[in-house]
């Protein structure tokens, strides 16, 4: 059983926060128009911000920087099967060269990529702006749920509940 729960504003950045830290890692899509799966990647998110965006550090010179470039229309897909949490975002992206937001977002982990750190000349920032963003979550945790399953089975009702909505920065 799911509840269609829309979000909007200050729920929606809370909800967007909640899946994003949780989830971390998204496919980060460019090219949208040749939907041939070759331009997604893997990237891992730094934060949501208070206004609702979605950023990431990135090479300058990454195919991806240069896509976004070209369009900045993206996606994002962010999935936790094990925690049957999913969101889709639809948004804009835009490269950031600023040395104090770098400075801002800097986490230890950004020096797997960027081997000299935040003085790396090579290091941009993406921001993605979400235009719209879709969730999917389940209430609960796995062992809960698959628990909830069983007695589903059993009983004929579905037990397990969960959320879905839109979510409007």
């Amino acid at each position: 059983m799911s509840n269609n729960l829309d979000l909007n504003h200050d729920e929606a950045i809370s909800k967007l926060k909640e899946l994003v830290e949780e989830i971390n890692v998204c496919l980060f899509c460019t090219d949208l128009k040749t939907d041939d799966g070759a331009t997604c990647r893997p990237m891992s998110a730094i934060k949501v911000c208070d206004q609702g965006n979605i950023w990431f550090f990135s090479e300058k010179d990454s195919q991806k920087n240069n896509a976004i470039a070209a369009d900045k229309n993206v996606q994002l897909f962010f999935s936790h099967p094990a925690k049957s949490s999913y969101l889709v975002v639809n948004g804009e992206a835009v490269i950031i060269l600023d040395k104090a937001k770098i400075e801002e977002l800097w986490t230890p982990v950004a020096k797997i990529w960027f081997k000299d750190g935040k003085e790396d000349t090579n290091i941009s920032i993406i921001k993605v702006t979400p235009t719209t963003a879709y969730y999917w979550d389940t209430d609960g945790n796995r062992m809960i749920n698959f628990l909830k399953m069983v007695a589903s089975v059993v009983t004929g009702n579905n037990l397990v509940t969960g959320n879905q909505g839109t979510i409007t920065v």
